[in-house]
């Protein structure tokens, strides 16, 4: 449910994305990645859809799109080695109460998550009590995912894309030609192509590094495509030295 929630403010936001100035990340204040020891980033599996998407804009996920995408995106992000980590890790699989555990760690995420795109990172829904601050949570039972994975920080990352198929294609073009020719032509989107990475402490709890992207590029359904994404997915994430400030009202 919470997922389906941050995908439906997702899409209410890309079709109003014109009107509405980002804030694409948001650091929590005074966070700085420690540089007096090794740090080790948990990576969690990718959450990741990836379908095609009608002319009627009905999306179908594609399966085989999507575990490419998957391995593509997971492959980069150890690639990667986000904010000069020491090490980066993938969470073992894990069995049983372990499992529902990091399940339902992964639900919360998104709906923290969705809190902050709608209430944070997008204007048009800007609540003034979290504009000048950063103070979202998972809760101190969270280090027990640090425990089961070996990590100092959790790395969350999740994507949707729907890649337009040929009737959308062919939809995209009437819409210009008939927008050229009469000035009544619609813009039709290409498909859907967001999404957002955050990073959790996992000896508190606490949110401190959150971005979002609502038109992403980088076809994640091939290596080179997946690696792009990445680098936007990862885009402003925390440095090792580097602390941020605490920003005030008007910014």
């Amino acid at each position: 449910m919470k997922m389906l929630q941050a995908l439906a403010l997702a899409g209410a936001l890309v079709v109003s994305a014109p009107a509405l100035a980002q804030e694409k990340a948001a650091v929590k204040p005074g966070f700085t990645m420690p540089t007096d020891r090794p740090v080790r980033i948990l990576v969690f599996r990718p959450d990741v859809k990836v379908g095609s998407q009608s002319a009627g804009g009905v999306v179908t996920p594609n399966a085989e799109w999507t575990t490419n995408a998957r391995k593509h995106l997971a492959d980069a992000l150890v690639a990667a080695k986000p904010g000069g980590a020491s090490e980066v890790v993938f969470m073992p699989d894990l069995e049983g109460e372990n499992e529902a555990l990091l399940n339902d760690y992964r639900s919360l995420f998104k709906g923290v998550a969705a809190t902050v795109l709608q209430h944070r990172l997008f204007k048009g829904d800007r609540l003034p009590t979290k504009i000048t601050g950063f103070e979202y949570t998972l809760g101190p039972g969270a280090a027990k995912l640090g425990e089961l994975g070996g990590g100092d920080y959790g790395l969350f990352v999740v994507t949707n894309d729907a890649y337009g198929d040929s009737g959308r294609k062919a939809l995209q073009v009437f819409g210009l030609l008939m927008g050229a020719a009469t000035g009544f032509g619609g813009m039709v989107s290409s498909g859907v192509h967001a999404g957002y990475a955050g990073l959790v402490d996992l000896r508190t709890g606490d949110l401190v590094w959150l971005n979002a992207d609502l038109k992403m590029g980088g076809d994640v359904r091939d290596a080179d495509g997946a690696g792009k994404r990445v680098v936007q997915l990862l885009e402003d994430f925390p440095q090792q030295g580097a602390s941020f400030p605490a920003r005030t009202a008007a910014q």
